[in-house]
């Protein structure tokens, strides 16, 4: 599924990948990306790798979007190019209780 935001200069593409096990679904987008030096800080709350004052949100989604998966037995991962835009791919366990 393609999404485009013309006005923000962003598009959005979700897509999943089913020949792996467990399932892989992934959400790409062509914003503003960031360093892969700080992709482990992505996850920490309310941390954010940019001013507040640059984008919205309070630095809680992705710790949020982690524990969720986590607590369904799967995993999340990130990929990004400065100024490329950023994928986000997470697995979940098809018989998680």
């Amino acid at each position: 599924m393609d999404v485009h935001q013309p006005a923000l200069g962003r598009a959005h593409r979700v897509f999943a990948t089913s020949s792996e096990n467990p399932s892989r679904y992934c959400v790409r987008d062509t914003g503003v990306g960031f360093d892969m030096a700080y992709a482990g800080k992505l996850i920490t709350p309310f941390h954010r790798l940019h001013r507040a004052g640059e984008f919205p949100g309070t630095g809680i989604g992705l710790a949020t979007v982690q524990r969720i998966i986590h607590r369904h037995g799967g995993d999340i991962s990130a990929e990004a190019v400065p100024g490329e835009g950023a994928m986000f791919c997470f697995t979940l366990e098809a018989s998680h209780p």
